[in-house]
């Protein structure tokens, strides 16, 4: 699934239409008396244990998305596995808690307050005296002072992806004494708690050429539970060992290595025994819990219920055993390997042989995998449908609306989430998660899924069904309201078929001559005819088995008599059926779908026929392509060619500062081109960039949570992104392994992850939702 990381970082919409449309909704939102942040959807699953209970020493295995290109968290290279090392080697004044919020750090800082607001803002840190680099030189002043002028953004000669924060910085210097750092600010800054997180040492910011080059393959320097023994590129690792200056609790592991091991790989890797802890996809999940599961003694099958499904808590799924079919099966092979035909019988003979084979794998497999657990949570970020304000048919903001108001959210979420055993909610937020102090579901601004207002929003930007017909390029038909010298507008004419449908044939357009979706992949079929993204065990007959939708292969017959039947002008569509396709100037309303297509994004392409399935409901057709994954973003998303788009955003405990990239408004550049920052969707108000800046700049946090709410409000409301579901996060473990897993928002503690004693049970890790 494709995610945004933490990393380096249009078209005017009416503003009478966005004030009639949304400044009333957080206004009624306030009169709540209940807390609208809610509580986290679920808790991390770590195998939580004391640390009593887990063994000194031993090597945990690791498996993460790549070796970094760099160590230097600050640069634009940087990625999720250069996130993981500096948590592990390097100070964090401050850790996200279970409901994502900042909390100060003790083992490097005893405190850290705003003591002045007049006439400067003023914070000064006090420092735990025992904190001192692997060096033996105390964290202190110096330090401070050369992260802020590295990252200030004042000296162009240091290769920094970012300077949000540190550029509101007017000085720093110690204070009473050399365990205090005083940090005085030309600007309020609300999210003062997201610097210094993680801090480098002197000898790595101090200079450009040590800042742009010295941390790139180590770190010679570090001040965590751990330090970086070696980055190894041949072998795709990276090993971190014991720091023995650490003065905190020590670690428990011996070494951690982070092995560099492709999603499609994980599975074998753990089979092999060569990963302790590894994030799987849903598939792999299903094979651990299958191994894990309770087993007939005599037969070694998983436990199954009477009704032949798997027994409540097995984790196995309703596959064949020798319970019913296949215990025939046994007893007719072996009639035929014993029978009078002698070729049947060695044929059989030699098909057994191969099924013993087959199956000694599979249970060598199997215990295997038995060692390990799955350990799920929500993952601290949520995958978002994009919708590319720039140019074509969502430049308008009531079509971006329309697409907006055409989805089930629920539904969308139930899909990915539910089959997990996950709270599956949708996301009411683009800037916090449920549980963080700034999260409340602004949907309310755009409005409920409702198809009937999703088409009149499309009718009152020319977007109608029915009318003439231009041929395109390709000889194609188009449906729709042709535009003529006296309807200059785009809206319907008097002429054609308006209102009128025909049941069961709705966007009608395969040389097969059935029914059918506009929706198709970029080799030209219908996309339920291939792949499509669907899974494993899928019903292909029309149903689909998450949502009970309709699927463009089947016919739908429902509540309006056979396909082909004619009704009336003005009499609805039976539920479910695809409206007719709606058009403007002659040419169909369809949008480019772009998708990755590797094998971990198959939940985003079954998200993305669903989507289709929604928006073919309302006369939208969709053209899905799918593109390689290293391509995906840089090549589509970024570059703005795409319509609709499948990604993520992680959460940030500062949505002031790490947000406003995302949402800000594109500006032009000196060059002449479109600065977008992160704002991949090209979707950007003045409103919004003020409300941003406000929270920003506001020490008050009840006021800034309010701020970035009505921005959060006003970024429903322009439909340039549309939030849908918190990401699962499935972590295999390893049975024995303890504090460590499926994290959730809590940053991970490295000291205390390791190994249970012999005969030592942890806490009982759970999942479910925190209420």
């Amino acid at each position: 699934m494709s995610h945004v990381g933490v990393g380096p970082r249009a078209v005017m919409r009416s503003v009478a239409f966005l004030t009639a449309g949304v400044l009333a909704v957080p206004a009624l939102a306030g009169c709540s008396s209940e807390d609208p942040s809610g509580k986290p959807l679920a808790a991390q699953d770590v195998a939580a244990a004391a640390r009593a209970r887990v063994a000194d020493g031993g090597t945990l295995r690791w498996a993460v998305d790549s070796v970094p290109d760099t160590l230097n968290a600050f640069q634009s290279d940087a990625d999720a596995t250069t996130a993981r090392v500096a948590q592990a080697v390097l100070p964090s004044l401050y850790r996200m808690d279970e409901r994502g919020r900042p909390v100060r750090n003790p083992d490097y800082l005893e405190s850290a307050k705003v003591v002045e607001t007049e006439p400067k803002q003023v914070v000064v840190y006090k420092l735990n005296q025992q904190a001192v680099w692997s060096d033996g030189r105390e964290i202190g002043a110096a330090d401070f002072a050369a992260q802020w002028r590295a990252l200030s953004g004042k000296d162009t000669a240091y290769w920094t992806a970012r300077n949000a924060g540190y550029d509101r910085i007017e000085k720093i210097e110690r204070g009473a004494n050399d365990l205090e750092v005083k940090v005085t600010f030309d600007r309020p800054y609300a999210d003062w708690k997201s610097l210094f997180t993680p801090l480098y040492p002197k000898e790595v910011t101090g200079t450009p050429d040590a800042f742009n080059d010295g941390a790139r393959r180590g770190i010679e320097v570090t001040a965590g539970p751990f330090t970086v023994k070696k980055v190894d590129t041949k072998a795709d690792e990276v090993v971190l060992t014991g720091n023995p200056r650490w003065w905190g609790e020590p670690a428990k592991l011996d070494k951690i290595v982070l092995r560099a091991v492709p999603r499609d790989e994980r599975v074998s890797e753990l089979v092999a025994g060569e990963l302790d802890l590894a994030e799987i996809d849903p598939d792999t999940a299903e094979q651990v819990a299958r191994a894990a599961a309770p087993r007939d003694a005599g037969t070694g099958t998983p436990l199954m219920g009477p009704d032949g499904t798997p027994a409540p808590g097995s984790g196995a799924s309703a596959l064949p055993g020798p319970q019913g079919g296949s215990a025939a099966r046994a007893l007719r092979s072996w009639a035929v390997a014993n029978g009078s035909d002698e070729e049947a019988a060695e044929e059989e003979i030699l098909a057994r042989e191969k099924r013993r084979k087959a199956e000694a794998k599979a249970e060598r497999r199997r215990k295997a995998l038995s060692g390990f657990e799955v350990r799920k949570s929500l993952e601290p970020a949520y995958t978002q449908l994009a919708l590319n304000g720039a140019e074509g048919p969502l430049a308008d903001e009531r079509v971006r609306r329309a697409v907006a108001r055409a989805l089930d959210r629920e539904k969308l979420a139930e899909a990915v989430l539910k089959p997990l055993g996950l709270p599956a909610e949708p996301v009411g937020s683009h800037l916090a998660l449920s549980g963080q102090p700034a999260y409340a579901d602004g949907s309310g601004a755009l409005g409920e899924q409702d198809a009937k207002e999703a088409r009149a929003l499309l009718a009152d930007a020319g977007w109608v069904p029915g009318g003439p017909v231009k041929k395109s390029e390709d000889g194609e038909k188009a449906a729709g309201a042709e535009k003529s010298e006296d309807d200059e507008d785009g809206k319907k004419s008097d002429g054609g078929d308006e209102g009128t449908y025909i049941v069961g044939e709705e966007g009608k357009g395969g040389e097969d001559g059935k029914g059918g979706k506009a929706s198709k992949d970029t080799d030209g079929k219908n996309k339920d005819d291939g792949e499509g993204g669907r899974e494993e065990g899928e019903d292909t007959g029309g149903t689909d088995q998450e949502s009970g939708e309709k699927h463009s292969s089947g016919k739908n017959t429902a509540q309006g008599g056979a396909p082909g039947a004619y009704a009336p002008k003005g009499t609805a569509a039976p539920a479910g059926a695809a409206a007719a396709p709606v058009a403007k100037d002659g040419k169909a309303l369809t949008l480019r779908f772009v998708l990755p297509s590797g094998p971990g994004s198959q939940a985003l392409r079954t998200v993305a026929d669903r989507i289709s399935d929604m928006l073919e409901k309302i006369g939208i057709g969709t053209e899905i392509t799918k593109v390689p994954d290293e391509s995906y973003f840089k090549d589509h998303v970024a570059s703005g060619e795409y319509d609709l788009a499948l990604y993520s955003w992680p959460a940030s405990a500062f949505p002031a500062t790490d947000a406003r990239p995302i949402y800000a408004k594109p500006v032009p550049a000196a060059d002449g081109s479109l600065n977008v920052a992160q704002n991949y969707t090209r979707v950007g108000t003045d409103q919004v960039d003020q409300l941003f800046d406000q929270a920003m700049g506001t020490l008050d946090e009840g006021k800034a949570r309010d701020l970035l709410r009505k921005a959060d409000s006003r970024i429903w409301a322009a439909a340039g992104s549309v939030p849908l579901y918190q990401r699962p996060q499935l972590v295999a473990a390893r049975e024995n392994l303890a504090n460590a897993g499926a994290f959730g928002f809590e940053t991970p503690v490295y000291e205390d992850m390791g190994f249970l004693k012999k005969g030592a049970r942890g806490a009982e890790a759970s999942a479910s939702p925190a209420r």
